[in-house]
């Protein structure tokens, strides 16, 4: 009897895997960053918890290139823009991103004060103030030197930015195209992108300085966006020598393995055989859904796993400081909780639809979660 096989909406492609694997090792990350367990566990395994401290992140330039590479088809779908478009879909972005990050920042204001008299680390945030908070909001916190109030906040608020990028460049080629209409849109497009690329990967990212800003991603985000051009062109070896050549020049100007990881996925994301790309060929298994779930539930699982971990950081901590076994377990169920209530955080409240009244009641609980944390501080 044939193994049976995946429908099309089951396939796992290899944007869904990256996108899975991604998740997976971004909480890890941050697991092996902040919180005693994983001091403890590095005394038995210091290789192990080493490397997801130090290389984890890692998994950043792998959510920027396929976030480049879904923006790319998204806006293709949509053909010409119009100047009065891009308000909407800013506004359409934005919702999509706010609402759950808001709703994970409730939680974790309200853990770090619940946690505090009992968990003195590092790890925990000083209570939010006013205009932090309010920052918080409009993803403008790093901008104006303000901490994040919990874990990756700064990639919500670079995504936002690395968005409205890609549609302001867009209406740029449209109207370099007016003018010059001899030459395709989208090799302008193309052209534009891959001069930004350049230099992202070659300047603006060598400079740490620069981290907060979209100019220092854009080159991860837009590697993204070329192998979406490489994938769709009628000449792909051109397209790809174009990103080889990008790549090369940067790892000889800085070897930086954020940028060699980047560089990496674009290549695959632009080259992989259309089996690979779409899952086809695969047999249904408990990999295949595992990641395919996964993929669905990341940005959930993103935005609230901090606060998980804080609390069975909290947990192990107070009961078994010291035990390098119960602490490694700790990890575990830590990933795994995150797991569970990335799920959650997905299906009520990513997954409805992203409207303004669903915003604004984020939004007031999320204030209301900060002024409580500083209630509960004392501070206020």
């Amino acid at each position: 009897m044939n193994p049976p096989m995946p429908s099309a909406a089951e396939r796992v492609g290899l944007l869904e895997a990256f996108k899975g694997l991604g998740c997976l090792f971004i909480v890890l990350h941050h697991l092996a960053f902040y919180g005693p367990m994983a001091d403890v566990v590095a005394q038995a395994w210091p290789v192990g918890v080493g490397w997801l401290s130090e290389h984890g992140r890692l998994a950043v330039q792998v959510f920027l290139v396929c976030g480049g590479y879904l923006t790319a088809c998204s806006l293709a779908k949509l053909g010409p823009l119009a100047g009065h478009q891009i308000w909407g879909l800013v506004r359409k972005r934005y919702l999509r991103l706010a609402i759950p990050l808001l709703a994970a920042l409730s939680l974790t204001v309200l853990v770090t004060e619940l946690l505090r008299p009992i968990f003195d680390h590092d790890s925990l945030s000083p209570p939010p103030e006013f205009w932090q908070t309010l920052a918080h909001v409009f993803f403008l916190q790093h901008l104006g030197g303000m901490d994040g109030l919990s874990a990756g906040v700064w990639y919500v608020a670079v995504d936002l930015q690395l968005y409205v990028s890609a549609l302001l460049l867009m209406l740029m080629a449209q109207q370099v195209h007016a003018r010059w209409p001899q030459w395709p849109l989208k090799a302008w497009l193309g052209t534009f992108w891959w001069v930004l690329v350049a230099g992202s990967l070659w300047w603006w990212n060598r400079h740490p300085e620069l981290e907060d800003l979209n100019l220092y991603f854009l080159g991860a985000y837009g590697l993204g966006w070329l192998a979406h051009a490489v994938r769709h062109a009628h000449a792909p070896p051109m397209g790809v020598w174009a990103i080889v050549l990008l790549g090369a020049v940067a790892w000889w100007l800085e070897p930086r393995w954020r940028v060699a990881t980047a560089w990496g996925v674009a290549i695959c994301l632009a080259c992989a055989p259309q089996a690979v790309w779409m899952g086809t060929g695969q047999t249904v298994s408990a990999w295949r859904q595992g990641m395919a779930w996964l993929s669905r539930v990341s940005y959930s699982v993103f935005v609230v796993h901090f606060a998980v971990s804080l609390v069975v950081n909290a947990v192990v901590t107070q009961g078994w400081p010291a035990d390098v076994w119960v602490n490694a377990l700790g990890m575990l169920a830590a990933l795994l909780l995150s797991l569970l209530a990335g799920a959650w955080l997905y299906e009520w409240v990513e997954k409805p639809a992203a409207t303004g009244r669903r915003w604004w009641v984020w939004a007031e609980v999320f204030i209301a979660s900060a002024l409580l944390a500083v209630l509960i501080n004392g501070t206020l």
